[in-house]
């Protein structure tokens, strides 16, 4: 079946999830502000809830059309031929509804109005007019986006958000998401063959989606997937495809060879962030990747050049800690400074990020992590010269 598949991502990182979703080879048909929009089969869906480090789920698009009245959102949803997606027992309902810009804008509303147009739909396809549908059968969560009157409304395929790889569940305080921290990774030129340290690394999740990244281990392959009790309209084999290529990549990296080359480390003055931690790369399987260690931003230092630091320090919005701020960031940038051609990205919600650090940022981005505003700085250290033969 050819499909619209619409990918949710973290606003202004869209060129991220756009990048994965070309690698696994589907055509991009639309890009806008917090999605990327791809066309695919019941496979490409599969793959992509297995493989996306960075999209927030996977969406069947079942329509997109104009509406400024409740009225007319009724019919247009009634319209859509909901009984090509869904099975006579399907339970459906409508999980979320957002409202940007539009005449229409109330989330209850949106949610009563469109499930009551796709059970007046599916009454008449399945000739139950007037009778109650069992909805006893497998969950079809729908999710509605209104913006500037254009209404867009997607089946979850994924049900709990991409983010959720299953490996951290121990957090510390303001934590960054899975798929912020993958995005954020990919924003930068960092490989495996070039150290990364985390001097705030919290829970360790910078450090854990790179070692993921660079043990090519797909960030669902441990997870299950709404869509997969959806059998009337995703063969089984389908899955098991998209689950067995995830295991077939990660197994063929050299995890000896690899753990000798990988320089990773994380460094925390909060033992119990570090615990966290280090539960959280172990149930992630990739303990022997890291280095986690109980250690001040004052002693930062490495022996190597060409690294890369990416961190997530404290912002100062928690009682206390506002006083320590503007010393700990003095702190930061007089230790990068001492490294040897090192690069190094800060995300963080501080307004005096750059004066504290000493040195105006080579480019700033602004992202939205969870509801607080923040900036990722980057600061571009010199690259490697390459070595005679490479290309």
């Amino acid at each position: 079946m050819r499909l619209e598949l619409v990918a949710p991502c973290h606003f202004g990182l869209e060129a991220c999830t756009k990048k994965e979703i070309t690698q696994l080879g589907y055509e991009i048909s639309e890009v806008r502000d917090g999605r990327v929009t791809f066309l695919g089969d019941e496979r490409a869906l599969c793959r992509a809830n297995i493989q996306l480090r960075t999209a927030e789920r996977v969406l069947i698009k079942a329509a997109e059309f104009e509406a400024v009245t409740w009225d007319e959102l009724f019919e247009k949803t009634r319209e859509i031929a909901w009984e090509e997606f869904l099975p006579y027992d399907a339970r459906v309902w409508v999980t979320k509804a957002n409202s940007i810009k539009s005449k229409l804008f109330s989330p209850r509303d949106f949610q009563t109005i469109v499930q009551k147009a796709v059970v007046s739909r599916l009454q008449k396809a399945w000739h139950r007019e007037g009778q109650r549908l069992p909805m006893d059968g497998p969950e079809f969560p729908l999710r509605v986006s209104a913006y500037k009157d254009r209404i867009l409304i997607g089946i979850d395929s994924s049900g709990e958000s991409l983010h959720k790889r299953g490996y951290r569940r121990f957090t510390v305080k303001a934590p960054v998401t899975e798929t912020l921290a993958s995005a954020l990774i990919m924003l930068t030129p960092w490989h495996r063959d070039r150290i990364l340290v985390d001097p705030f690394c919290g829970s360790g999740t910078f450090l854990i989606e790179a070692a993921m990244m660079a043990a090519d281990i797909a960030p669902g392959m441990e997870r299950d997937f709404t869509a997969t009790s959806w059998t009337s309209l995703i063969d089984r084999r389908y899955w098991m495809d998209a689950y067995d290529e995830a295991r077939d990549r990660a197994d063929a990296v050299n995890r000896a060879e690899l753990r000798d080359r990988l320089d990773l480390q994380g460094f925390d003055i909060d033992e119990e962030a570090l615990r966290a931690a280090r539960n959280n790369a172990e149930l992630c399987g990739v303990s022997e990747l890291i280095h986690f260690q109980r250690r001040d931003v004052r002693e930062l230092s490495h022996s190597g050049s060409y690294g890369f630091i990416i961190t997530n320090p404290p912002y100062g919005e928690r009682i206390g800690e506002k006083d320590e701020i503007p010393e700990l960031y003095r702190a930061l940038g007089e230790r990068y400074a001492a490294l040897s051609d090192w690069s190094m990205y800060i995300l963080s919600g501080y307004d005096r990020t750059e004066q504290c650090i000493g040195r105006k940022a080579d480019r700033n981005r602004k992202i939205y992590n969870g509801m607080m505003k923040t900036y990722f700085y980057s600061y571009m250290g010199r690259r490697p010269q390459k070595r005679q033969g490479e290309v």
